[in-house]
């Protein structure tokens, strides 16, 4: 037996599996269409198509200097505001980079939100959600959340639901709109980076299991 045939033999069957399976999606369109496919029926864009959970999870992007959030962050705090004045969910996690003192996504979504007439005690704050795998290993882990809504753009959105549901957290998505409301100029970069994320997404979750950035206590969402 050789060298290789013995460190094979002594790999866990799931990841020799997932390590085949993956080298056949290595190329992105494959991995961002088999992610697509996997969570086609777990995604709406109608809200009221969605059946309640206690929590609606927000996803951070890009904010302005002048502490406001750009367009796209706009559009996933008005989905799950939306949620829940409609009394779809009851508190809202808002996951995102608080990486330095200079950048804050999740206060300014909090600060939104807050302006849109949502309740402080109902806004859960996640200050190192530095990529949806964090995010939502984060969730699960440090603030106990066991079934959700997720609520990011229409291209991103399969990737979420994909990655919680493979760390544990039952998941469901509401995608925002994107190509009907932003410029191809604007979105064929955002969904030739999303491709690639699929393929790292798919790596992470059936390979590495990488831990998060930062862990920490237990918080939970009262």
């Amino acid at each position: 037996m050789t060298l290789n045939s013995i460190t094979l033999a002594k790999l866990p069957w799931r990841k020799l599996f997932w390590g085949g399976t993956i080298m056949s999606l290595l190329s992105p369109p494959i991995a961002w269409g088999f992610i697509q496919r996997s969570t086609q029926n777990l995604v709406y864009t109608n809200p009221q198509e969605i059946a309640s959970q206690r929590v609606a999870i927000v996803f951070g992007a890009s904010v302005w200097s002048d502490g406001t959030p750009s367009p796209m962050l706009a559009d996933r705090l008005d989905g799950a505001i939306d949620l829940y004045h409609s009394g779809q969910v009851r508190k809202i996690l808002m996951t995102g980079d608080n990486g330095s003192a200079e950048y804050n996504e999740v206060v300014t979504m909090q600060d939104y939100a807050l302006a849109h007439g949502v309740p402080e005690a109902d806004i859960t704050l996640d200050y190192a959600g530095f990529s949806t795998y964090e995010s939502c290993y984060r969730a699960r882990a440090i603030f106990g959340v066991k079934t959700a809504i997720l609520v990011t753009q229409n291209f991103h959105i399969a990737r979420a639901v994909y990655t919680c549901q493979h760390l544990g957290l039952k998941a469901i998505g509401l995608g925002t709109p994107d190509w009907e409301r932003y410029s191809d100029a604007t979105m064929r970069p955002a969904v030739f980076r999303e491709m690639l994320a699929c393929v790292k997404a798919l790596l992470e979750l059936h390979i590495l299991r990488p831990k998060p950035t930062f862990l920490g206590k237990f918080e939970g969402i009262r």
